[in-house]
């Protein structure tokens, strides 16, 4: 029993001595009623916490806590505790010199021989390297699922404007940022004056006018800075800042709208240039979810903002630059169709639109030319090719055409002398074309036509179409001489409608079906008059054409028969225009012609209309011009489109000017309203029959 008892003694200094050998802190405290109070620390917890065990009894082990300190898990420590329960957590403590650790701590009760908790023995280890890896880990795959989150937003910005016609492209990505990224965006184009706008704008950029303003007292103006190039990296801005620039205070003037609606709480924004290749396009605005301006803003963040900004920009550098190349050469063409031409005792319609799949440029070209009050010649012509050099060709030929017409020869002989020319310079593209000569007779008009490569002319007379397929050759350039000319007599009555190609081609039928399902659609056509007989050639043909369309339509007055009636398609017309002031005398002429076919009343009311709504598309729009006529229930509906995706305004005048009344003019004899388009806007107006024209003054 001495020898148990002996043993029992020596292993108690053994456990005693490990206790106080091993590198694991050890603490033993008193009872919870007595505040558990450290009795003893083994050297392990000196070297640790930098407390020696004198320095520390009679203390609560919380000494260990600071500001950093977790004190739910503290209070988890404490309810284990006051439960009588072991338990084990890490948390942040401080050593004696203010140096922080993590801590691992055990705690388990240490029963009496009555079977009541008499003393807490505690295991500390400092566990320190191993949470600040486990940390660093867990931040690096935290950084890596924003990297690719970011990634997989800019790709998904890319995707979105890929659409670049869709007009809210822009709203889309804002909105795609507030829900990854930000608090609240909005994107601003620079047209002069800074504009908040929903998509990519293709209208012409007024580049010089922001850049010429003259700075206010020289007041900051970080946001023209932007615009101007000076700065590149964001700009914080406060919106209750006074003393600003133009720019500037424009821009926070425009914010105070979504503050005030609730969008967004923020004092300060941040303001990203929307850079292109060479200059700033507008600016993103942006409010940040947490915090205020740049502050509220990590790295990761700025950096995926600048990603989507600059991919922004460079699509609407390219949309610009497209536009303006195709602005080019759209002005160049059109420049050499003709107006439209009244001739005296024929009814003439003609039409041009190019394949909005090549940018309004094409090589279809049309001339209705008056050599002499009883002589007309009528030519439409196809060159190869959808760009600025197939454009110039076309010049060339409708001019070197022009010139010889008049020397009064058979078409035949002209296109031979044509032939000759075009061989001699070489023109960069083939063309084709037809060539038609109507002169005055007493009985009705003598035709003559030539063609050169291109589709016959159609003559329609006594409800029969037929193709004048005689006369027909090479194409232009590839003439050897001796074409010849095909030749009839046309009366009251009698319709000629010449075409190109793209009014008839469809990829599943070929030309020889497409002309015969034209001849189908004319031939009951011949009592309208020629832009009913256009209008109906159209809703055939033209809605979804895949190529250049140019339509021409001669029709000889039939005085002693009625106006046919329109087909159940309903009654309309429609005329591409340049985007010129020759266009408002042709769109007001258009109008009388209608409501005299249509037999509505108060022409004098919308021809004031449609001259006001052309104007203003000439003056404020770009692009072609589309005017359309509806008979709306013995009403007329005009309609005018144009490139500008801009609203109308209807003001009181320019003060110290004559104008700016038109829109007033409008309101006061019609319905009207506007809507966007995918290339622009349309303006429409409802002519009310029974208001009258206003009187002068």
């Amino acid at each position: 029993m001495a020898k148990n008892r002996g043993e029992d003694l020596d292993l108690a200094a053994v456990r005693d001595r490990a206790i106080r050998a091993t590198t694991v802190s050890v603490v033993i405290t008193g009872p919870r009623d007595a505040g558990t109070p450290i009795i003893w620390a083994n050297d392990a917890y000196t070297r640790v916490t930098g407390w020696r065990l004198e320095e520390v009894q009679g203390r609560n082990p919380s000494l260990l806590h600071g500001p950093g300190t977790d004190h739910s898990v503290a209070r988890r420590l404490a309810e284990a505790v006051a439960a009588g329960e072991p338990a084990t957590a890490t948390v942040l403590n401080y050593r004696k010199d203010g140096t922080e650790f993590w801590n691992q701590v055990s705690i388990s009760p240490v029963l009496d021989e009555d079977g009541r908790i008499g003393h807490w023995v505690g295991i500390q280890v400092d566990v320190t390297d191993q949470v600040e890896r486990a940390d660093a880990q867990a931040a690096s795959i935290r950084e890596e699922r924003r990297a690719r989150a970011g990634l997989a937003m800019v790709s998904r910005v890319s995707d979105l404007l890929a659409d670049l016609d869709d007009p809210y492209v822009l709203r889309e990505i804002a909105a795609l940022l507030e829900l990854e990224v930000v608090g609240w965006a909005g994107f601003f184009v620079d047209d002069g004056d800074l504009r908040a706008t929903s998509g990519i704008d293709a209208g012409p950029r007024f580049e010089g006018a922001a850049r010429r303003r003259r700075r206010a007292g020289g007041a900051p103006d970080p946001v023209q800075d932007l615009l101007d190039g000076v700065r590149h990296d964001p700009v914080e801005v406060r919106l209750d800042a006074r003393g600003l620039g133009p720019t500037t205070q424009h821009l926070v003037d425009d914010l105070l709208e979504p503050v005030r609606s609730g969008r967004t709480q923020a004092d300060a924004v941040v303001v990203h240039p929307v850079t292109g290749r060479r200059l700033v396009q507008g600016v993103l605005v942006t409010a940040p979810r947490h915090g205020s301006g740049l502050a509220g803003y990590s790295p990761h963040d700025l950096t995926v903002l600048y990603l989507v900004v600059r991919r922004v920009g460079m699509a609407a550098d390219n949309v610009r630059l497209y536009a303006r190349e195709h602005r080019l050469a759209e002005t160049l063409q059109r420049a050499m169709l003709p107006e439209q031409a009244e001739i005296r005792g024929l009814d003439v319609w003609t039409y041009y639109a190019p394949s909005s799949g090549h940018a309004q440029v094409g090589g279809d070209w049309y001339d209705v030319l008056e050599v002499s009050p009883d002589h007309v010649v009528l030519v439409i012509g196809d060159v190869v090719g959808h760009d600025v050099e197939a454009a110039a060709v076309m010049g060339q030929l409708r001019s070197v055409v022009r010139a010889y017409a008049h020397d009064d020869a058979a078409p035949g002989a002209v296109l031979d002398r044509v032939d000759q020319h075009v061989g001699g310079v070489r023109l960069a593209r083939p063309a084709s074309l037809v060539l038609v000569s109507m002169t005055r007779e007493a009985d009705g008009w003598r035709l003559q036509w030539a063609r050169g490569g291109h589709l016959p002319a159609v003559l329609v007379r006594e409800g029969r179409a037929e193709p004048l397929a005689e006369a027909s050759g090479p194409m232009i350039g590839f003439g050897v001489g001796g074409r010849g000319s095909g030749e009839r007599v046309v009366g009251p009555g009698d319709l000629l409608v010449l075409f190109t190609d793209g009014l008839i081609e469809r990829r599943e039928r070929t030309l020889r079906e497409g002309l015969g399902a034209l001849l189908d659609v004319v031939a009951p056509l011949g009592g309208l008059d020629a832009a009913g007989v256009g209008e109906a050639l159209l809703a055939s043909f033209a809605d979804a054409p895949e190529d250049d369309v140019a339509v021409v339509v001669v029709r000889v007055p039939d005085p002693g028969s009625a106006p046919a009636a329109e087909d159940e398609r309903g009654r309309r017309r429609r005329w591409s225009l340049p985007s010129e002031p020759g266009s408002i005398a042709r769109s007001r002429h258009a109008v009388l012609r209608a409501c005299e076919a249509w037999g509505i009343p108060g022409r004098q009311s919308a021809e004031l209309v449609v001259s006001e709504l052309v104007a203003n598309a000439v003056l404020h729009g770009w692009g072609h011009l589309v005017l359309r006529l509806f008979d709306v229930g013995g009403a007329l509906r005009i309609e005018v489109e144009d490139a500008n995706p801009a609203p109308p305004v209807s003001v009181d005048g320019h003060t110290g000017r004559v104008g700016g009344y038109g829109m007033r003019i409008v309101e006061r004899l019609a319905r009207w309203g506007w809507e966007p388009t995918a290339h622009g806007k349309l303006v429409w107006a409802e002519v009310d029959p029974a208001v009258g024209a206003p009187g002068p003054g």
